[in-house]
């Protein structure tokens, strides 16, 4: 495996198509010199149909198993199988946002540990996305920012960058859903990390269905607000960060 400065993890479950189109956006747009981590679940997800096809990219491309199921577990395993300096989840469907890859990358370079590609400051949008999940995700993100000292707009938006500083830091205790990226974001503050955030559009997706679970993942996510509520409020700090742990 080729070492490179940033890698994207990709977690997938019967995209195929969709990551070739996107890969291929990729290729033609990112300037970062880059690799890809596809993390499946399932030996019969239908990436390995293209298997060929991703041979081709001039990028390397591995795909990751995932040791359990859902995107949380996929996603973890993604974010520590790499050696990189700097590692971007990026959606398997989000073709709106390939071209701030490269600023967020100069982002890190400038010295972030998380960039967060915000919904909601000027420049981001979220369109389509349905009533109760809208609420919560904006009620969240807005009292963090007003209640406590999480210094972004949009708390919850799995699509972010960590660094490997921050991953090699602290351990990621999620299980459920995207709670990890709210759970890194926070662990971040409290290890008084610099955090940037960069204006980013979200479109409820046209085709497939979502794997968006508001309640069955409401209480991983609850676990997190509350933590980053706690660093300001109760003076958490460095020393009340759990090490990594494997």
């Amino acid at each position: 495996m080729l070492k490179t400065d940033l890698e994207i993890v990709i977690p997938i479950y019967n995209e195929g198509e969709n990551v070739i189109l996107l890969l291929k956006k990729f290729e033609n747009l990112v300037k970062t010199q880059f690799k890809v981590l596809l993390c499946y679940d399932t030996d019969h997800d239908n990436i390995f149909n293209y298997t060929n096809e991703l041979k081709k990219f001039k990028f390397e491309i591995l795909l990751v198993k995932n040791p359990d199921t859902g995107p949380c577990a996929a996603i973890k395993k993604g974010l520590y199988s790499g050696d990189s300096n700097c590692v971007i989840v990026y959606p398997a469907d989000d073709f709106l946002n390939i071209n701030i890859i490269d600023k967020m990358y100069s982002a890190y370079k400038a010295g972030n540990d998380v960039v967060v590609a915000s919904r909601f400051i000027k420049g981001g949008s979220m369109i389509g996305c349905p009533l109760l999940k809208s609420i919560l995700v904006r009620m969240a993100s807005t009292t963090l920012y007003f209640f406590s000292s999480i210094p972004v707009r949009d708390a919850s938006n799995g699509f972010r960058l960590f660094s490997r500083n921050l991953l090699n830091t602290v351990s990621v205790e999620s299980k459920a859903g995207f709670a990890y990226s709210l759970e890194l974001l926070v662990k971040c503050k409290r290890l008084r990390l610099k955090i940037f955030e960069i204006p980013a559009r979200w479109e409820e997706r046209s085709q497939g269905s979502s794997r968006f679970k508001i309640f069955k993942w409401l209480p991983a996510y609850l676990r997190w607000y509350f933590y980053g509520l706690g660093t300001f409020w109760l003076r958490k700090g460095p020393d009340d960060v759990k090490k990594r742990y494997k």
